[in-house]
């Protein structure tokens, strides 16, 4: 029985959502046709775009989402923000705390009407896994963004975990920053884990915070220092990350 309304009350949440992603697009088209001539970066379009992402997570009725942590001060000022992933549900997520950023994304994604339209129209950006020459022109975009202040997120565990623990991190973020000499902004992530089940439609209850830790600057840094970089960030992801999930208990 419990499973029939769960499936009954997923079917109502996906209705809803579905209805704020087709509401939204003519005003995401309006405000990229009004903003991209004169907003090279598209921190207008996208930070537009985030907003849908609020809505979204909001009409669940399953789902109480927060974010906690250090206030960004300045919105324009870059960084490489680095987080853990847990669920598809991380991306809704990071999308309540109140700056824009890029983000990576499967470029069959960014193939899906209205969804991926938006995300295009965003300035998100394409990656082909496994393809060396998309993965070049992604890092390359991400430059490009940095140097329009605006900030692009990674995952960089670059899966999602089987078991809930923290996958080792792969180096491409923290190459970034250091090549950019930009400082990277840790998230933690937690409570999403269940929220949205691998390979399951179906919604579940989940209080989840997205915490802002304070940034880790990388002046000074070379290519040298990248695995000490990346095993200090994620170290303090995952105390970060256990705080919370005690919180949350």
């Amino acid at each position: 029985m419990r499973r029939f309304f769960q499936t009954i009350g997923s079917a109502w949440a996906w209705f809803w959502i579905a209805v704020v992603i087709v509401a939204w697009f003519p005003t995401m088209l309006l405000v990229y046709l009004l903003t991209v001539p004169f907003d090279r970066g598209r921190y207008i379009v996208g930070w537009w775009f985030r907003r849908l992402g609020v809505a979204m997570a909001t009409v669940n009725p399953y789902w109480s989402f927060r974010r906690a942590g250090v206030r960004v001060d300045n919105p324009r000022h870059p960084y490489v923000i680095v987080a853990n992933h847990e669920s598809f549900a991380d991306i809704l997520l990071i999308s309540h705390l109140p700056f824009e950023m890029k983000w990576l994304s499967k470029i069959e994604i960014l193939k899906i009407p209205l969804i991926g339209w938006m995300m295009r129209m965003a300035g998100d950006i394409p990656l082909q896994r496994g393809f060396g020459p998309s993965a070049l022109e992604a890092m390359e975009r991400c430059r490009t963004s940095l140097r329009h202040r605006v900030s692009v997120v990674f995952f960089p565990e670059g899966t999602r975990s089987p078991d809930g623990r923290m996958l080792p991190f792969k180096d491409g973020a923290f190459r970034l920053a250091i090549e950019a000499g930009v400082p990277i902004l840790p998230l933690a992530v937690a409570g999403t884990r269940t929220a949205l089940p691998k390979h399951d439609w179906r919604f579940n209850p989940a209080r989840a915070i997205v915490e802002v830790l304070p940034p880790i600057d990388t002046a000074g840094l070379t290519l040298e220092d990248l695995p000490a970089l990346k095993e200090r960030v994620r170290a303090t992801i995952e105390t970060a990350r256990d705080a919370l999930r005690t919180r949350l208990a």
